[in-house]
């Protein structure tokens, strides 16, 4: 199981490993190395030997040649040390006045990786401090020695270009693919942010929904109790029968509301998540299933037009407002519904005159779900006890041109 779970690494990821891997740990890197160190001595071995380029290198010659190959075993580890090297043998090589030709390649291929793997300064730097004298002294020992100098001095300024050249493109390569990954990651970044807030925002509709339907039910089913248990004898059936028919009426709304939130989720394709957001047009629904369970509600609703976003705040927070004075303000609570303008924005405001939420009680979702209500269209809500007893819930919502223009497209 814990290897279907581990994520596997990113396209890009893999392919920036290759591109920055360090040549200390690259795979057979020493031994490849090696490789190329036997080739160049045999090479250099074989321009020695035709003697076209300055007599054939005695013994003394011989053995600083093959020496200055040694160090590029490690060329990748420690380039400029490996440069040092080279020259420490080169150097006395030419001084000696051996074949000047045959340990050019293994000198070229220690200042390439100088180039490479360091600053464009420190390349010029090494090549004018390490090259400088062994350039000189080939140029003095040489018959030709103008013309050499000239030509081997082509030669260190294209193998330094070719080494600048190649550390840009991998520099570019670098960029490239971090930007890349950069791009993914903030991509699977907004993925994960967009299924939070929307399980955040589907945990919030179903709370509103199913928490004002069951406290209703739960209201209406105790009316029904206690007509049944207050006096068996003088049955008052209009009285029952108009409870179980609220009962029934809740139901079926909440079946309704629950129903079109599943039939949106189950949508395929590019849909609107939300679906039909509830309004201000609802709240004397909201007003009249609180006085069928049993609440003393006033509205003053002077408000008729709102952006639909703010509109369904307003509606669940009057909701989850009125559930909560039905559940905790005692029996038959007086309420005070009112909406209206004020400052530029939807003022919402439902106060009780009841008990307020019992303490100790099990904690719920509803302040929580309704202050991000209003922070979700860029407003701001207040709720708790009042000074002279009850409860309050304002909320303070924006009717700004932009909220208009956001919540009408």
């Amino acid at each position: 199981m814990q290897a279907l779970t581990t994520p596997r690494p990113r396209w890009g990821e893999r392919i920036m490993a290759v591109v920055n891997r360090d040549p200390r740990t690259a795979p057979h890197g020493t031994r490849n190395d090696a490789l190329i160190a036997l080739a160049l001595a045999v090479l250099a071995t074989a321009i020695g030997l035709t003697g076209e380029d300055g007599p054939r290198p005695d013994a003394l010659g011989w053995t600083l040649l093959l020496l200055g190959h040694v160090p590029l075993v490690w060329r990748r580890e420690r380039p400029l040390l490996v440069l040092l090297a080279v020259a420490a043998c080169v150097t006395p090589y030419h001084v000696l006045d051996n074949n000047h030709g045959a340990p050019i390649p293994a000198t070229l291929l220690a200042l390439y990786t100088v180039a490479v793997t360091g600053t464009g300064l420190r390349t010029l730097v090494t090549a004018v401090l390490v090259l400088g004298p062994t350039l000189v002294v080939n140029a003095f020992t040489n018959p030709d020695g103008a013309l050499e100098f000239l030509r081997i001095s082509g030669w260190i300024i294209a193998v330094l270009l070719c080494g600048t050249a190649v550390q840009f493109h991998r520099r570019n390569i670098t960029a490239v693919l971090e930007r890349a990954e950069r791009a993914e990651r903030t991509r699977e970044e907004e993925a994960r942010r967009r299924v939070a807030e929307e399980r955040l925002r589907i945990a919030r509709d179903l709370h509103d929904l199913l928490a004002h339907s069951i406290t209703l039910i739960g209201v209406q089913t105790s009316v029904a109790a206690h007509v049944l248990a207050a006096d068996p004898e003088r049955l008052d059936r209009d009285t029952v029968g108009k409870a179980l028919d609220d009962i029934a009426e809740t139901c079926r709304t909440a079946r309704g509301e629950l129903r079109t939130t599943l039939e949106v989720l189950r949508e395929h394709g590019p849909v609107d998540i939300r679906g039909p957001l509830p309004g201000l047009d609802g709240v004397p629904d909201l007003v009249g299933a609180a006085r069928l369970a049993g609440a003393r509600v006033e509205q003053d609703v002077r408000v008729d037009r709102a952006p639909p976003a703010v509109g369904a705040a307003a509606y669940r927070i009057v909701q989850e407002a009125l559930t909560n004075a039905v559940r905790h303000a005692g029996p038959e609570p007086a309420v005070r519904v009112e909406l209206y303008e004020e400052q530029g924005g939807l003022r919402v405001s439902v106060t009780d005159e009841g008990i307020g939420p019992v303490d100790g009680g099990a904690p719920g979702f509803g302040l929580v779900g309704m202050r991000e209500r209003a922070r979700s269209v860029g407003g701001t809500l207040d709720a708790g006890p009042r000074d002279g007893g009850g409860f309050a819930v304002t909320a303070l919502l924006p009717l700004t041109a932009a909220a208009l223009g956001e919540g009408t497209g």
